[in-house]
């Protein structure tokens, strides 16, 4: 499996288009949860694309705030579930993260049922449970290594 990591304006038209195929695949179809996927985090991130054979099988992408840098959209392509990918996606993500020397607190908007998922990796739950887009989230952080 090879990771690639580009800003926007690195991403070819046909990688952008197979992430934004994904993405509404799994966030707005899947999920039946009608939204502006495509948003301006896309301008600022880095995404994150985890490939084989040149064929998407996981994304996330990266955005740095004032304050914290946070992480989202994380996906596995639906033929490619059930093989630990989405662990394996955002371990690469946050080695990513680690990599950028920000020394910044993560922060991250998890659906709720994921909690425990995400628990795995560090982060603690910093909100209760809200709706977003009719779909119960919380907030969690993974606090920066110093």
């Amino acid at each position: 499996m090879e990771l690639i990591v580009k800003e926007l304006d690195q991403m070819t038209s046909t990688e952008f288009f197979e992430v934004a195929q994904e993405r509404v695949k799994v966030f707005i179809v899947e999920q039946n949860c009608p939204y502006q996927e495509i948003d301006e985090d896309d301008r600022i991130a880095k995404h994150v694309m985890l490939k084989k054979e040149g064929q998407l099988v996981a994304y996330t992408r990266i955005m740095e705030r004032e304050d914290v840098v946070t992480f989202g959209r994380v996906l596995v392509v639906k033929d490619y579930r059930n093989q630990e990918l989405g662990k394996k996606i955002v371990a690469l993500t946050l080695a990513e993260i680690n990599g950028l020397e920000t020394h910044k607190d993560i922060k991250i908007s998890a659906q709720n049922y994921l909690v425990d998922f995400y628990q795995s990796f560090g982060f603690n739950v910093v909100s209760d449970v809200y709706l977003e887009d009719d779909i119960p989230h919380i907030d969690m952080l993974l606090k920066a290594s110093v």
